[in-house]
This record gives C-alpha cells, structure tokens and sequence, in this order.
C-alpha cells in the first residue's frame, strides 16, 4: 500500500484510495465499513471502506477474507495484494486520522469525541464512493456504540441504500473483513513507518502494541515525554495513560497572571444555588481571567 501521502504530511487527515473499477459504477454494489487502531495511546486511526459489485460477492468471499485481528500480519499482507489484484472489481478507500488530530477534536473547547469522529468518518467515506460514482445498494458497519442507533444515523443520511449496522460485523460479513484488512494493512504500515517532525534524542522504534495497558508502551511514554513540551505527535495527549504520565513527569506550569488571591476567588459551583447574600464579588469567567480581558466601561 502507498503511503507516501501520509508521509509528506501526517499531522492531521489523509485520505487514499483505489480506482473505482468501472464494473462498480454500473451495477449495485455491496460496501463493508470498518476501523482500526481505534484504541492504542500511540499512533493514527484508520477507517476502511472496501466495496464490490453484488454479482461479485461470492468472488470476494472466495478469497478467504476475515476479520483481520484474527489474521497474522502476513496473511493480512497476502489478502490485500489479492484484493488489489482483482481490482477490476474490488474497490477501497479509508481515511487516516493522525494521533494529533484525535487529540485536539476530543480536548477542544467544542468536544468533539471518539464516537463522533468514528461516526462522521464513517459516513464520510460512504459519501465519498457515492461521489466516486459508486453504486451503493447495500451497506454493512462494524458498529461503534449502540448499533441501532448507529444505524438509524445512518439510514437517516443515505435513505436510499439498505444500512447494517452490527457488531462483530468484521467477522459476520466478508466485505467489513475485507475493510478491517485494509485498515489493519494501512495502520501497521503507517506506524512501521512513521516520519517523527521531532528531533527525538536515541529514538526507540519498540513501543510494544501502543495499547495503554501495554507496560512497553508505558515505558516507551515515559522515556520519550519531554518535560516541557510534553510527547511527540505519534502519542495521542488526549488519552488518559498519556496524561497521568505527564502529571507525574512533565513540568508544573505556574501562569504569571493567575495570583493566588484570584485562585482563592474562585468557588464550587455548588455555592451559587445557596442561599444569602454574597461575602464577595462574583469573579469573571476564567476564560476571561486567562486572556486578562475585563468589561469596557467607556470608549
């Protein structure tokens, strides 16, 4: 799989793609929908669309495909070169969301959550083989969430094509194997091979799994968190793991505009819904004591 895309730019979303094999735009077509890398603390997250005429089901079933985690790394090599080779009726696409893309939709000031992202993602990629000039008549999902409610989402949005949303669809349906291949294949070798932008000093490539309960894993954040500047942009910072590693490593950060007068200012939430009078003046909003903003009183 040709990854140079990625690798030019893997900070934030990269898109790849087959061709459409013409035989897709002419007949209905079957398309399966799966992820990886949705858990692990280190690296991107890879969502796969694969799609193939319904005259062409049994072909692609006779290829073997399954759920790719339980398929060695060989074998997941194996297939998709099958698959590329019967490209003139064997489609696929998928987006790669970077570590640092992750991270910084689930930590904005507008949350913006795992789910959320799978889901738009997800339904991103169907709308973009129907662009391609895929006939879609039929899709299956690997579910993220309630699958009924998933798939009434789904439905909702693509009104004129059969949605599936179930889970374990990976091992229920050869066209989500079929994805989850191509997402597995894309992620191993974007993290096999992944371009750090950081001058990492005496960089270890063994960070285990990536999974956070990983003790290499753990390892590998703990030796490679910078106490000032925090991890490198293969580490997903919004991940719990991650974070108490920098609580216990990194540098405390005393803003010099925040006095201990103002902290002292500040109280629970609670104490608005008692009752009396107030001891002192309500203080601004932090987010207004953070950028030293106060009320115009003349212009």
């Amino acid at each position: 799989m040709d990854l140079s895309e990625l690798e030019k730019d893997n900070t934030g979303r990269c898109r790849l793609n087959s061709p459409v094999p013409s035989v897709c735009r002419k007949e209905p077509c079957v398309l399966g929908v799966d992820e990886a890398g949705r858990g692990p603390v280190l690296g991107p997250m890879v969502y796969a669309i694969c799609y193939c005429p319904l005259s062409r089901l049994a072909d692609l079933e006779a290829l073997k495909v399954a759920d790719s985690k339980t398929l060695s790394e060989s074998e997941r090599d194996r297939l998709f070169a099958k698959m590329e080779e019967d490209g003139d009726f064997v489609g696929w696409a998928l987006d790669v969301l970077s570590p640092n893309l992750i991270s910084t939709s689930m930590l904005g000031r507008v949350k913006y959550n795992l789910n959320s992202l799978s889901h738009d993602t997800a339904a991103g990629l169907v709308q973009y083989a129907l662009d391609q000039g895929v006939k879609v008549a039929q899709v299956f999902v690997d579910t993220v969430g309630l699958p009924e409610t998933y798939q009434e989402r789904l439905q909702q949005r693509f009104p004129n094509i059969e949605v599936t949303v179930k889970a374990k669809a990976d091992a229920l349906y050869p066209v989500v194997s079929a994805a989850s291949i191509c997402a597995k294949v894309a992620r191993d070798q974007a993290v096999k091979n992944w371009k750090f932008v950081e001058k990492l000093q005496d960089l270890d490539i063994d960070y285990g799994s990536g999974y956070p309960n990983d003790p290499k894993t753990k390892a590998w954040l703990r030796k490679h968190v910078e106490p000032v500047f925090g991890f490198p942009q293969f580490v997903r910072f919004s991940w719990r793991t991650a974070q108490t590693i920098l609580e216990k490593e990194a540098e405390i950060v005393t803003w010099e505009d925040s006095t201990t007068e103002d902290q002292a200012g500040l109280r629970m939430i609670t104490s608005y819904f008692n009752e009396g009078p107030r001891t002192r003046p309500r203080l601004p909003h932090r987010y207004f004591q953070e950028r030293g903003l106060e009320s115009a009183t003349t212009l």
